[in-house]
């Protein structure tokens, strides 16, 4: 039986079991009354004793008397409970590791209460139960911070006294329901997660193309091997043909357009190496984006208007009202650990024309200070000042300073050849990351594009001012433009600050289309699935 098979025939068991839950606390109906007009002082020493480590949710319970929400006799609580046990079942449908939750061992909790503290016990198990599948399933299951130390994101964590009060107030079905994120990315994603499921149980997409490249017009059984592996991922209707065909051709361009590859319609290397990535690899990167999704549920949303970065599909967007109104391509931080760039939200307060680049201390000292020791007039272009901002005399050497002891700071001012080009654009954050133009236009026509000390350059930095500039100026061009030339360094606050979001997906959806998938060109999302693994979060349709 395939682990898919057993989840589902374990899922309809306790869906089962769960309805004849009420009859396995304490009893009957009547007993459970009676039971209930005894004192209660078992069950709130119980309850009360077993409340520690968690605030929210003992001052939910000291705010209703300690009055049970799972264990009294009522239908409500009946329902709760047989809610409960069937969103746990349910649990791997998410991506999330069902064994954390285990609601076999719950039912067999509820059919050994024997007396009121037993009864005490079980109510703060259940809510400790549902508290820890609410927050994974709204906020993530994992801490990535924990993970890896780009990931600067802190779990979104709901309120656990808000949860148990909207549990105790709402009809349970929905309120597991609404647990989970609404965007319309979870949802393709947990689709994509169904789809890739069923390719696995039947063996993947076919056999590897093990020959170097193809072209259009070649013919033979590498063509073959092509033409089945595209048809089966849904890229080529089927054919009879042996031939590398227009049909075929424009099946390995959506292929490359949909994996951020060049797309030249011919199955080179790198074309090659993404079609032979089995639908178990695809699968992986599909739940590691629902858990990164959850990261990213807030209460409040990404934003009305948003700036969204995905770093490893090396492009930059805005949105509006949950449509990409603008798009340009960016170049990210390099593979070296401390090149980086992190991922992040924050707010773009404002942008400037004409900025002078302040050189961060890192490149300073560890690029720029070993050529001033053994030449004061490296790196011209630069200012060096001291503290207080006067230049200083490179006449003077500077090869009595070490990395520690260098005093001054470097500035690159406003012009052509500034390392920020034209503008930069300002989200203030305590990992002094930004967006901004740059005079290498070059690394733009590249496939993979990591190649900063970590902030984002973008390609067509100018329009993307002008479409932040657009509401509120009906000239955003002429505005923007008439500063640029005074070649002084200007602010121009945003009227609306913009939310930002740095997000690193492999697998992102589109509104119309397949899964798009990239390269993890950080390693990140590698050891987001080994977290995810060793948690208990299984491969549906693999075969135990």
């Amino acid at each position: 039986m395939t682990n898919s098979r057993r989840r589902t025939f374990s899922a309809l068991k306790l869906g089962l079991l769960a309805g004849t839950a009420a009859a396995w606390i304490l009893g009957s109906a009547p007993q459970m009354a009676q039971a209930q007009s005894l004192a209660l002082t078992g069950y709130k020493q119980a309850v009360a004793e077993s409340l520690s480590g968690d605030e929210g949710m003992a001052a939910f319970y000291r705010a209703r008397g300690f009055e049970p929400i799972w264990t009294s006799a009522d239908d409500a609580a009946t329902a709760r409970r047989a809610a409960l046990i069937e969103a746990l079942s349910s649990a791997g449908v998410h991506g999330l590791p069902a064994g954390r939750y285990d609601p076999t061992a719950l039912l067999t909790r509820m059919r050994a209460v024997r007396s009121d503290r037993d009864r005490g016990l079980l109510e703060i198990e259940l809510s400790r139960a549902y508290l820890q599948f609410a927050h994974d399933l709204s906020g993530g299951a994992l801490d990535g911070r924990r993970i890896d130390s780009g990931i600067k994101r802190a779990p979104v964590r709901r309120p656990s006294e808000e949860l148990l009060a909207a549990l105790a107030d709402g009809e349970p079905r929905a309120v597991l329901r609404e647990l989970a994120p609404k965007s319309p990315e979870y949802t393709r994603l947990m689709r994509e997660k169904l789809t890739l499921e069923r390719v696995i149980a039947r063996g993947g997409w076919g056999a590897p193309v093990t020959v170097g490249k193809l072209d259009p017009g070649d013919t033979g059984p590498g063509v073959v091997i092509l033409r089945d592996r595209l048809v089966e991922m849904g890229y080529l209707k089927p054919t009879l043909s042996a031939r590398y065909d227009d049909a075929v051709r424009e099946a390995v361009l959506s292929f490359q357009e949909d994996h951020g590859l060049a797309a030249d319609g011919v199955a080179g290397s790198s074309t090659l190496t993404a079609l032979n990535v089995p639908a178990t690899e695809r699968l992986k990167s599909v739940l590691v984006a629902m858990e990164r999704e959850r990261w990213i549920n807030f209460a409040e949303g990404l934003g009305q208007r948003h700036v969204l970065v995905n770093l490893v599909d090396f492009h930059a967007q805005i949105v509006d009202d949950g449509k990409v109104s603008f798009e340009t391509r960016s170049v990210v931080g390099h593979q070296d650990p401390d090149r980086r760039t992190p991922e992040f939200s924050d707010v773009m307060e404002f942008m400037v024309i004409n900025p002078s680049w302040y050189v961060p201390r890192s490149i300073i000292v560890n690029e720029y200070l070993p050529q001033l020791r053994r030449n004061p007039g490296a790196v011209s272009h630069l200012e060096i000042t001291d503290s207080r901002g006067r230049r200083v005399n490179r006449g003077n050497g500077f090869a009595q300073y070490s990395a520690a002891s260098f005093p001054f700071a470097m500035r690159q001012p406003p012009g052509p050849k500034n390392a920020l080009g034209q503008v930069k654009f300002m989200f203030p954050n305590k990992y002094n990351i930004y967006l901004h133009d740059t005079p290498s236009k070059h690394l733009f026509a590249r496939d993979q594009r990591t190649y900063s000390h970590g902030c984002i350059r973008l390609g067509d930095p100018k329009d993307f001012a002008y479409a932040l500039l657009a509401l509120q100026t009906d000239d955003p061009e002429g505005f923007f433009n008439a500063r640029l030339r005074t070649g002084s360094e200007t602010r121009v606050n945003l009227e609306q600050p913009v939310p930002v979001h740095l997000i690193y997906r492999t697998a992102f959806t589109q509104a119309k289309g397949k899964v798009n998938y990239r390269a993890d060109v950080y390693g990140r999302d590698a050891k987001i699935w080994d977290a995810l693994a060793a948690a208990g979060v299984a491969l549906g349709g693999v075969e135990s």
